[in-house]
Parts: structure tokens; C-alpha cells; sequence
């Protein structure tokens, strides 16, 4: 199956949680705990995403990236925020060519 399908099929599951919610349902739990447990969540998941990474552990870097991608599609549906709005972002983006960030330059005397 496709990332794409799969990350749709997910979101779609977790808009479903959102416009009816489960008893026992992770998913409508942290809708009735609303957007600071989210936050908090992903926050959380951000950092062990790190942690795996420095661990060099591919399996734990899969299973942590699998975590934060569920909590930031729950933030987008809290948010209203549907997968075609970042595959539009997405799709601008990579029209880009070039657009590589000038370093930043540190002012003189300030420590």
C-alpha cells in the first residue's frame, strides 16, 4: 500500500474520532484533552524522534517518526488542517529551485 493511502486512511480515522468519539479511544482522548496535550505530544514524540536518531537505531527511529507523524495529523485535524493543504504547501515547494536561506550573520558585541 501507498505512504499516501495509508497516511489518508489514518487521517480519515482520526477525523472520524474527532466528529465521533470512542470511549477507550486514544485518539478521542487527546481531542477531549485538547490542543495543549497534543502539543505536549508531540513535543514528546519530537524528542524521542531525536533520541532514536542519535541511538544510530533504524527499527526505533521508524516506530518514534510513525508516532510524531499520528499526533501532528491529529494537531491538523484539531486544527482544521486537511492533507491536501500540505500537499499544496508541499507541491509550491518544490517548484523552488534555489532558495536556499542566506547564513545568518550575528551582530558585533553582543554575547
Amino acid at each position: 500500500m501507498e505512504l499516501k493511502n495509508i497516511v489518508e486512511q489514518l487521517y480519515e480515522v482520526i477525523q472520524e474520532r474527532k466528529e465521533n468519539p470512542i470511549e477507550g479511544s486514544y485518539t478521542s482522548y487527546l481531542f477531549s484533552e485538547g490542543i495543549d496535550k497534543i502539543l505536549k505530544k508531540i513535543g514528546e514524540e519530537s524528542a524521542e524522534v531525536i533520541i532514536a536518531s542519535k541511538n544510530n537505531s533504524k527499527d526505533e527511529f521508524v516506530y518514534e517518526t510513525c508516532d510524531l507523524i499520528y499526533h501532528v495529523l491529529v494537531l491538523m485535524a484539531c486544527q482544521g488542517v486537511v492533507i491536501d493543504d500540505i500537499v499544496k504547501e508541499l507541491e509550491k515547494r518544490r517548484q523552488k529551485i534555489c532558495n536556499k536561506k542566506p547564513e545568518r550573520k550575528t551582530a558585533e558585541g553582543i554575547h
